[in-house]
This record gives structure tokens, sequence and C-alpha cells, in this order.
């Protein structure tokens, strides 16, 4: 028997874990600031849905509705699912880190990509599990590369699609491969908080996979196209018995009235949705051509960001270019902690914030050139 410590220990995966810094959102001495640095929708949330949390908001003193039926029946209708198999949670990271707590624990394995989503080496962690990191292939999911690291310990496998902080998607089939190949005690999680904006034909969010099988699960979140980020609102299409297990670990109260509806009405605002596609699809169509033009590497992408490349053999390394766009209120993020040292990630703002970040690309250019 191990001799008691003088305090209290947490668990060792705790201990393990780098604490997530999300994107900043100012600089000092700066006084007008375009953040570009979280993924934030430029063009805000719906009307519909902030006068709906405004109407909430009078009734605050009454606990929530425990089982988000309202919201979860409005997400069914939206997308034609069985409201018992939807779970909901507060943002889609709520979601992640319930599934790994109800199928992880100490010597099981979970399986993310290089230059996945961090919360999901968190979430394995803070349940005991030993993250496995994959590599991939041109900085997309490699499904071959996955599938060789599963091995009898591995429970689950984290797939961002598209992938933050990259932008790249991996096309169905290979989505469908992927599950092939599983063993079939083996929980994929296809999390989709970026689906909304991936326009490709070969593109799907996994609503037929989870439909179809006992091992599939599928995240979403309203805090991206939706922008109702600061009310932590998202939900998972999971399997029945999947939606049971979370439903009996997560909080009973995990979403508040004020977020669910905001949500409801979000959903309905097809208007406020169809905008932001368009806004989306044009901006990010003209950034990745204007970065380009000016000798940068942009990695396509099918989210509502760009990752952009700085050869730090010529100068042009990411430090110096985040320093430089910060001075001028430009606000980026910093992907070091991904694995990509020499790249940023650039969300997509409005046409001032986006004509400017251009400018100021090409200003750093000609500097570090001259």
């Amino acid at each position: 028997m191990s001799a008691l410590s003088d305090r209290p220990v947490p668990n060792a995966g705790v201990l393990a874990i780098d604490p997530y810094v999300p994107g900043r959102s100012s600089v000092a001495g700066v006084a007008k600031i375009y953040k570009m640095s979280s993924n934030e929708t430029p063009l805000g949330p719906s009307a519909a849905a902030i006068a709906a949390a405004q109407a909430a908001l009078a009734h605050a003193e009454v606990y929530p509705d425990g089982g988000a039926t309202r919201l979860r029946e409005a997400i069914g209708g939206r997308f034609g699912l069985d409201p018992a198999r939807i779970v909901c949670g507060a943002g889609s990271d709520d979601i992640l880190h319930l599934l790994a707590q109800a199928y992880l624990g100490p010597g099981d394995e979970g399986i993310m990509t290089e230059h996945g989503f961090l919360v999901y080496k968190i979430a394995m962690l803070a349940a005991g599990a030993t993250p496995v990191v994959v590599p991939e292939k041109n900085l997309t999911t490699d499904v071959d590369a996955i599938l060789a690291h599963v091995t009898r310990r591995t429970k689950i496998v984290y797939i961002a699609n598209p992938n933050n902080p990259t932008g790249t998607y991996l096309p169905f089939d290979e989505v469908k491969r992927l599950h092939a190949g599983l063993p079939a005690h083996v929980l994929l999680v296809l999390d989709g908080a970026y689906a909304e904006y991936a326009r490709a034909n070969d593109y799907s969010a996994g609503i037929e996979l989870v439909s179809e099988n006992a091992n599939v699960v599928m995240t979403r979140t309203f805090s991206k196209i939706h922008g109702l980020a600061a009310l932590r609102l998202g939900w998972c299409y999971a399997p029945a018995e999947v939606a049971e297990s979370l439903n009996r670990i997560r909080n009973p109260f995990n979403v508040n009235t004020q977020a669910a509806a905001a949500g409801i009405a979000a959903l309905a605002d097809e208007a406020h949705l169809a905008a932001s596609v368009a806004h989306n699809t044009q901006w990010l169509a003209w950034l990745t051509e204007s970065i380009r033009a000016l000798g940068l590497e942009v990695t396509p992408s099918a989210a509502n960001f760009l990752l952009v490349h700085f050869p730090p053999e010529e100068g042009r390394d990411a430090r110096a270019a985040d320093a430089f766009l910060a001075a001028r209120g430009l606000v980026v993020r910093a992907v070091a902690a991904y694995g990509l040292p020499n790249a940023l990630r650039v969300s997509v703002g409005t046409e001032e914030a986006n004509r400017l970040l251009v400018e100021a690309l090409a200003a750093f250019r000609e500097q570090t050139n001259g």
C-alpha cells in the first residue's frame, strides 16, 4: 500500500492536461480590435434568437427544462431526427467530455489526429485514458493511419470534420471507410462544429452513419454559424444506448433556458443562416485568393477560417506576423499548440476586417522583404 499524501491529489490524467487557451480578444494599447481568432460569425446571431433569449430571461428564477425537450424537438424537426436520440449540452465541448467520461477509463486509448481539436486530448486525459495522436496526410485526416493505430484498448476515435485548425475535410466515402474498418466496440465521434459551412458535394456531417449504426455519434454546435457562442449550446445525435448513457451522467440542467430559447429561434431563422453561408462562401474564397497572391501558402478550407503558412527561412515567421497584425488591431490565432508553429489561423470576418487583414499582410510582406 502506497503512503498517503499530506494533501488531496488529483487523478494522474488531470495533471497531464495542458489547459485550453482560447483565442485572445484584445491587444494592449490598441483601441479598435478586429477579432479574427475564434471562428465567430461576423454576422452575429439572428435577431429572432436575441429576442427569444431576452424574453426567456424574464423567468430566470425558474430552473430550465432538464431534458431540453423543446430544443431537442426543434433540432429533430429541422434535421429529420428522433429527438429521443438527441442530447444537448453547454456547447459541443460538453458533449465531447461526456462521451469520454462515459466510454473511456484508465487503461483505455482514444484516438485523435495530429492537428485535431485540443479538447479531445483534454477530455481523454480527464477520463484517465491514454490519447493516441495519429499523423495526418497533407494536414488532412488519414484513414489508413488511424486504422493502423487501433488496438484492443481503443474505445473512441474523435474526428473533426471539417477540422479545426486546418480547415480540411474528409469526404464522406472516406468517413464510411474509416467506420467500416473500426471494431464494433469503438465509438466514432464525428465533430461537425463547422458542418454548415462545408459546401463540397462529397461532404456529409454523418447523420446517415449515426442512423444506421450503434457506434457512431455526430456532435454539432450553435456557437459558430448560429452566433450563440456566449450562450454555450451544443448537441449530439447518437444511438439510443449512447444517448441513454450520456443522459445518466450529464448535469440535469446543462442547457440554460435562455440558450435553449435562442437555439430554437436560430434554427427557424433560415434567412439568417443563408446569409451567413453566403457571406462565408464569398469571403473565404476572396481571402484565399488574396493571401495566396501575396506569396503565402493557404490550406484549402471547408470551414469559416483559413490556415496561413509563413516560411521561417524567408524571415516571415508566424510569430512576427502575429505581432505585426495585432499592432494594427487584427487579432488572429497562433496555432503552435496544434503543432503548427509556422502558421496562423484567420477567421473570416466582416468585409472591413477582411480587407484590412490583406492590406496588413501585404505591408508585412513588404517590410520583411525590404
